[in-house]
């Protein structure tokens, strides 16, 4: 069990028997009445995002979760399949909605972290910046480029993301895949 106050974003609680990761947290003093903190939360099992209020000095359980290598395979009918790093024989596959936004930067091969509850593989973690190849790119245009130019290009993966102008095709950039948004290219 752990006191609200030292509850902190990316720790993983256990409430009403499900895994959930605290996204972001706020301290709330209100003139009249008790304190109270404010969480949002994300279901590691759904992907489904919800508010809770908890009140100050209130206790709540941390999950215990395990975390082990693994690798992307392929994609089929909303599926995603993956086996265990060093065991190929050991595959498991979980539905799109889980894994989120962050599917559509999944590329084959890719090493990433399952993630277990109870024994049970419940998601996947990706890193946080993924590099990746640009395979469409409009062509860059001189002009009004004071506010800083963006054009949308398709990466390999086939999601389409925001760029500086100056990217092209065959380039390889990083993405920041808890945003979705450019880093920088990759030399």
């Amino acid at each position: 069990m752990a006191d609200i106050s030292e509850i902190k974003k990316e720790m993983v609680l256990n409430i009403d028997s499900q895994p959930w990761t605290v996204i972001d947290l706020k301290f709330v003093n209100p003139g009249k009445g008790p304190a109270f903190y404010k969480l949002k939360l994300k279901n590691l099992k759904s992907g489904n995002t919800a508010e809770r209020t908890v009140k100050s000095g209130e206790n709540l359980a941390e999950a215990e979760i395990e975390k082990f290598g693994a690798k992307f395979l392929y994609f089929h009918r909303d599926r995603f399949f993956f086996c265990e790093k060093n065991n190929p024989l050991a595959r498991f596959d979980l539905p799109e909605e889980a894994i989120g936004e962050s599917s559509k930067f999944l590329k084959p091969n890719e090493i990433i972290e399952g993630i277990k509850f109870e024994g049970t593989i419940i998601n996947i973690s990706l890193p946080i910046k993924v590099q990746l190849k640009v395979t469409e790119a409009p062509p860059s245009f001189k002009g009004n480029t004071a506010q800083g130019g963006t054009k949308t290009v398709t990466l390999e993966t086939g999601a389409t993301i925001n760029v500086p102008l100056f990217i092209k095709e065959g380039d390889v950039i990083e993405i920041n895949t808890e945003t979705g948004e450019y880093v920088r290219r990759v030399e």
